[in-house]
């Protein structure tokens, strides 16, 4: 069974609470331990940003349910590949809210998340969204 890592970038259909947030992320380590998903999720200005690993059937059933998903829209693939090992193997699911102190502390990331997550600046240069991903999974504030 290959194992992968699929990121991708969308938007939510709506202005969500934290405890909306919060439900997310418990719906989301609730589908993703039985199938040995790990990951990390990031949430800034509207958007959210996701990167899943695991076996392949597994990962496209997840991320076919996020595209289903109401609260998701402009839902796109950064990029899907075949990887030797997990980036993120402690967590389910890894959650982040990126806010404006993460601006400062990070202005060389700003961009890319300041005004939400921009899928085709990512895509256009490959790898900025797992570096991302794993920069703000090692800083995550307790």
């Amino acid at each position: 069974m290959p194992l992968v890592h699929l990121i991708y970038v969308s938007t939510a259909s709506e202005n969500l609470s934290d405890d909306a947030l919060d439900e997310i992320l418990s719906a989301a380590v609730r589908n993703n331990k039985p199938r040995h998903i790990t990951g990390m999720l990031l949430y800034a200005g509207g958007d959210f940003m996701q990167v899943l690993e695991g076996d392949e059937s597994q990962v496209d059933e997840i991320f076919s349910r996020i595209e289903n998903d109401p609260r998701h829209s402009q839902v796109m693939v950064i990029t899907k590949e075949l990887v030797a090992k997990r980036d993120f193997s402690d967590w389910s699911m890894r959650f982040r809210r990126l806010v404006e102190h993460d601006e400062k502390d990070h202005p060389g990331w700003a961009p890319y998340f300041s005004s939400g997550f921009d899928a085709q600046t990512m895509e256009a240069e490959p790898g900025v969204a797992l570096t991302m991903l794993k920069l703000f999974a090692q800083t995550q504030e307790s």
